[in-house]
């Protein structure tokens, strides 16, 4: 059993490109992805190549809708590799998958942030609405009302330096 395990890992070395290391995890990038094939979908239909260590879709904020791009961990880069020479161009759903591998230098260490986290549509809009709608202090409600005087007033200014003679009822009432 044993010479049968260490001829295999032995073929998996020399299948390898040279600078692909197979221990190392490798990530693949993929693009263009069609309405429809979602986390769950992209991990049954690309674990047939090796196993998914990660797989993040990117997803909108506010609608929580696919952004139609990925990224996968595969656990060898050997797979990563495999999987972003057969899959580039491969026709889905009418749209072309895009399918690179990314170099190890360049994966963002914050591209797996929020991985496991789901997106609640609407929820960025109660967040600004009610921060928006906060109640305010004085000084707060004051130094906003300054602020919009300051505004007008040197929009006034400026009304008058390129010679418009023009009266409006503004923030503050200067004649």
């Amino acid at each position: 059993m044993k010479e049968r395990s260490q001829e295999s890992s032995a073929s998996e070395e020399s299948l390898a490109e040279p600078g692909l290391d197979v221990a190392e995890p490798g990530v693949v990038y993929v693009g263009r992805i069609p309405h429809g094939f979602y986390e769950k979908e992209m991990r049954e239909y690309f674990s047939q190549f090796g196993k998914i260590n990660k797989l993040k879709l990117s997803r909108n904020k506010k609608t929580g809708k696919s952004r139609h791009f990925a990224f996968i961990e595969f656990e060898s880069a050997e797979v990563a590799q495999i999987v972003a020479e057969t899959m580039n161009n491969y026709l889905l759903h009418n749209h072309l998958l895009q399918c690179n591998v990314v170099p190890k230098d360049k994966v963002h260490p914050m591209i797996w942030c929020g991985l496991g986290k789901k997106i609640k549509p609407g929820l960025a809009i109660k967040v600004a609405a009610n921060k928006f709608n906060r109640r305010r202090s004085a000084k707060e409600i004051s130094d906003m009302a300054n602020r919009l005087i300051r505004k007008d007033n040197k929009r006034r200014e400026k009304m008058k330096e390129l010679g418009i003679n023009y009266e409006f009822s503004g923030y503050s009432q200067s004649s």
